[in-house]
């Protein structure tokens, strides 16, 4: 069975993709296709700050783009010297919030230590940081981008613990994509399941989906990486089928096998 995955590949130099590698355990046979695009900004301000931890209470990331800015910063010598020097080690007295395990891996190659990595979503984060972080204590560091939900950030302020944002990244739709979609459809034909990671996934996906499978739109089990992505899905007219318990490739696989075992046991009858 064929699973179409709305995503970016992981970096070349990692080897295969999870999810890809995850999928095929199952016996499925998973594409990726390239949705988004990253145009990167503000990364001379992001530094500024990053190279004053003692303005602030600590970092929250939510989204892996947001080290991304931080390591095209590192890159230059002079600001990858004073990292190592001294503002790694400084920012390592305080807390690196993280929403999923993706985040945690590329904070940990910054060579700092993530926590609250379990939380999986936004709503799930706050709470953590709110458990952790007192009212009217420094500010919080929180690159994020500009299609960024407003959920933590309310979340914070009504509980009175600052945080300021800074939006060094935006969303725009990938170049190849809907010539990425015909040619899969055409080549590959209608997939079992397709799976958004993203509410702009969503946004620049769904239409063309649709037009290219016709017909046969019922006939697909469409998925989502987590809540927020599920939600733009209901919003788009496009109900889950399920929707992965926590944003790793064995929760999508194992959600995906239950969804079209599931409708299978229904043809059957």
């Amino acid at each position: 069975m064929k699973v179409l995955l709305l995503k970016d590949p992981k970096d070349k130099d990692s080897g295969p993709d999870p999810y890809i590698k995850e999928l095929g355990l199952y016996g499925f046979e998973a594409t990726l296709i390239p949705v988004l695009s990253f145009e990167f900004i503000s990364l001379e301000s992001l530094f500024e700050k990053l190279s004053h931890p003692e303005c602030y209470g600590g970092l929250v990331f939510t989204s892996p783009r947001a080290l991304e800015a931080i390591k095209i910063c590192l890159k230059e010598n002079s600001k990858s010297e004073a990292w190592s020097k001294s503002l790694k080690q400084r920012w390592n007295t305080k807390p690196a919030y993280v929403v999923g395990k993706a985040t945690a891996s590329l904070v940990e190659e910054i060579g700092l230590t993530p926590q609250g990595e379990k939380s999986g979503n936004a709503e799930k984060l706050a709470e953590y940081i709110c458990s952790r972080e007192k009212p009217n204590s420094s500010a919080l560091l929180f690159p994020c981008g500009a299609l960024k939900r407003e959920v933590l950030p309310t979340v914070l302020r009504e509980k009175g613990i600052p945080l300021e944002s800074l939006t060094v990244y935006q969303t725009t739709q990938h170049a190849d994509l809907q010539e990425s979609l015909s040619s899969y459809f055409s080549q590959q034909g209608i997939p079992a399941s397709v799976v958004f990671f993203s509410p702009s996934g969503v946004r620049f996906c769904l239409q063309h989906i649709q037009k290219l499978s016709g017909d046969f739109i019922n006939d697909i089990k469409f998925a989502a990486i987590g809540p927020t992505t599920a939600e733009a899905m209901e919003a788009a007219g496009i109900p889950a089928s399920c929707t992965a318990e926590s944003p790793t490739p064995q929760d999508l696989a194992a959600g995906i096998q239950k969804a079209l075992r599931l409708q299978n046991c229904c043809l059957a009858k």
